[in-house]
């Protein structure tokens, strides 16, 4: 069975590329969701809650801003220019991957206080709430396209099979 790129980075030097790849990033936006429906529902703004979810969001946007930089440029750029795409689910799969900086680089932009200064409370939490929804989505939708067998879904021009 072929793989698309996004599932052969993560089957990749066991269990490590499953972990910095996947684990981390996933489980930083879980967190930063879970953590975000106690402080909406609680309505508790502040506090130790806020503080933690705060952290997660920094660092899952700062960690999840390193690998893009990383990947862009080794992998998505040359699998372009060298035409190795693998159908197109494993564009789909690899772009939605890379796709989740733009949402959790401004997430960590929010909690720095380096976006939306301008916005209230309830604005922030809002945009807050939006970005790291945005980046569930995207991941999921790397996921589910990414464990495609690129086989089966037949060819696109300019790509080899």
């Amino acid at each position: 069975m072929s793989m698309t790129h996004y599932m052969s980075l993560l089957a990749d030097n066991q269990p490590w590329n499953l972990i910095i790849f996947m684990a981390i990033p996933v489980i930083f936006a879980e967190t930063i969701t879970v953590t975000e429906f106690f402080i909406l529902f609680g309505k508790n703004t502040q506090g130790g809650l806020r503080s933690f979810n705060r952290i997660c969001s920094i660092l899952a946007g700062l960690y999840f801003t390193g690998i893009f930089l990383y990947l862009f440029p080794t992998a998505f750029i040359p699998l372009t220019v060298n035409g190795e795409w693998h159908t197109w689910v494993d564009v789909v799969a690899v772009g939605f991957y890379l796709s989740g900086v733009f949402f959790l680089l401004p997430l960590a932009l929010l909690d720095l206080g380096l976006i939306a200064r301008n916005r209230s409370s309830e604005g922030k939490l809002k945009l807050h709430f939006i970005l790291v929804s945005g980046f569930l989505v995207v991941a999921h939708i790397a996921m589910i396209f990414g464990m495609v067998n690129p086989e089966i879904m037949g060819g696109m021009a300019g790509m080899n099979h």
